[in-house]
């Protein structure tokens, strides 16, 4: 090769690399990932849709109280813009409308009964059960409801006389105040249509086997959740929560939010009103936690449209995520598997593009085809590459959510108090990878790959001495510590991981460490199968070819 043509070939190899390098970083940039969202997609969701404190507006110019507040409490909590006059609009409303802030609100299906207006009430918001469990409560309320014509309420009210109970005292004998308005609760808010069609089947299916088999059998856990709930949520803030959920499973675990996270509720409460589906964030936090929690709490700060995002592909949030390139996060939000697709390809586009630059500044191709040098297999090494990128940056993918602490349930046998204690998280944590294990195997992975760089270059330099071949030979043989190098790198890595595994630098993960002994015998058997004892097979048939004229 002429020495002008040098400069133009390593030229060309270097806008090969750099090109590489920048495909590589533009799909990093991407905002897509396969089990998570990043941040800057719950943006682009949230854009141009309610924030939390219009919510809470909206709320108030339906004057429904209760539920304003509680949507006050979560702006406030997460700082939103407007915060502090949404919260003038709710002490407005209340001020207007002092006798009806214990309630929540105006019903005119409670104002027959219980005079909403007339009444002297606090002006508080208080729990709905406060107002039902008196005898003359629950007496007025029973006999308004036994008029209805309405069959699912009929089949509750006949619960009434059921003994057959587990964990409540039956609702006609002492000490039954609790189920008995409990289930008069239930059957106002039927008769209301305050739960949703979903809802009001499955509790009229439950009441009437419940009345066939005289027990309350499933439909007591519901009356159990209920009662949690009605003893936190006034009258409005219940009825708009049980209109968003779509069955009595999702009751359950909002109680039980509600138990184990009482600090957090309006944050909860606000999500359910904001995604218009209470079912969707039970079971998202029921299954990622506090972890769970804080991303719903990010996705409420960018609005109504983030929050419905993340609630609907049901993963957590990436916040590992970097920098974005713009307007990409649009694209990622109406296509994002083809957007994935896209990030994932130009990994592996971008990762053989640098191979391949790599591979023509070490062995041009006129001098691999004159003497038989072994090249690089790009391919091989990008397709390697690309998936350590994809593992890198993919923080959910080989490792596992965060164990919930919101999973285990409190089960009392008898209802002897209707107050809960809050139920202590789990501590079992499920296996993992961490995201600084895949880092430490990706870097003993990238050290062999320059350890594999190296052996060929020195293969070339051999190659390209002006010595008969079997000088060459010679020289191969003196150079096989270098091409068993990668043994001995990858045994000081798992040295080395075990080291800071032990002082505390990295998570104790035992693949870590051996996944550098793994990459260096890999290496090494590739070297020395794929280039060296080719090589060395040819320069030993050469030597024997000009031996055998000099013989002659």
């Amino acid at each position: 090769m002429s020495a002008a043509s040098r400069p133009r070939r390593a030229r060309r190899a270097l806008l090969s690399a750099g090109a590489g390098l920048l495909l590589a970083a533009a799909a990093w940039m991407l905002p897509v990932n396969m089990n998570s969202v990043p941040p800057a997609l719950l943006g682009a969701a949230g854009a141009g849709t309610p924030s939390v404190t219009e919510l809470g507006r909206q709320l108030v110019a339906a004057e429904k109280i209760g539920p304003a507040e509680l949507v006050l409490t979560a702006a406030q909590t997460i700082g939103a813009p407007g915060a502090s006059a949404l919260a003038a609009d709710v002490a407005a409303l209340a001020a207007q409308q002092a006798e009806l802030v214990a309630w929540g609100g105006w019903d005119p299906f409670l104002d027959p009964l219980f005079k909403l207006r007339d009444r002297t009430t606090p002006a508080v918001s208080t729990p709905v059960l406060t107002f039902l469990l008196p005898e003359q409560a629950r007496s007025v309320l029973r006999g308004y409801l036994e008029n209805s014509r309405s069959f699912g309420v009929q089949a509750l009210l006949k619960t009434r006389p059921l003994t057959a109970t587990g964990r409540f005292v039956p609702a006609l004998q002492p000490g039954g105040q609790p189920l008995d308005a409990v289930i008069l609760l239930t059957a106002l808010l039927y008769q209301g249509e305050h739960l949703s069609a979903a809802l009001q089947r499955e509790l009229r299916a439950l009441a009437e086997t419940a009345v066939a088999n005289r027990q309350l059998g499933e439909l007591e856990p519901f009356f159990m959740d209920l009662l949690s709930l009605g003893r936190r949520l006034n009258w409005v803030q219940l009825s708009e929560l049980l209109r968003r959920t779509q069955d009595a499973k999702t009751v359950g675990e909002f109680a039980h939010l509600a138990r184990v996270a009482p600090d957090q509720l309006a944050l909860i409460y606000t999500a359910a009103l904001a995604s218009d589906s209470a079912d969707r964030v039970a079971a998202y936090l029921i299954q990622y936690g506090t972890t769970g929690l804080g991303d719903l709490r990010l996705a409420l700060t960018h609005g109504q449209g983030a929050v419905r995002l993340l609630l609907l592909r049901q993963v957590p949030v990436n916040r590992e995520a970097g920098p974005t390139i713009g307007g990409t996060a649009t694209l990622a939000l109406l296509h994002p598997q083809a957007t994935l697709w896209l990030k994932y390809l130009a990994y592996l586009l971008g990762a053989y593009l640098v191979f391949r630059g790599l591979d023509r500044w070490l062995i041009p191709p006129a001098e691999r085809v004159a003497l038989a040098l072994p090249r690089a297999k790009s391919g091989v090494l990008a397709c390697l590459f690309a998936a350590l990128l994809v593992l890198a940056t993919e923080p959910f993918l080989l490792k596992a959510a965060p164990p919930s602490e919101f999973k285990a349930r409190l089960v009392l046998p008898v209802l002897v108090n209707t107050a809960e204690s809050p139920t202590p998280a789990t501590n079992q944590t499920p296996p993992h990878m961490d995201t600084s294990t895949i880092l430490s195997i990706g870097f003993f992975a990238a050290l062999q790959i320059a350890m594999y760089l190296i052996c060929l270059a020195k293969i070339r330099e051999v190659a390209l001495q002006p010595v008969p071949p079997l000088v060459k030979l010679k020289l191969m043989e003196n150079e096989e510590n270098l091409f068993d190098g990668g043994l001995y790198v990858g045994i000081g890595g798992t040295a080395a991981a075990l080291v800071m595994q032990v002082l505390g630098f990295i998570e104790p993960n035992l693949l870590a460490a051996y996944s550098s002994n793994l990459f260096g015998i890999t290496c090494v058997a590739l070297v020395k199968i794929r280039h060296v004892r080719p090589y060395k097979c040819r320069l030993i048939l050469d030597s024997l070819a000009e031996s055998e004229p000099a013989t002659r």
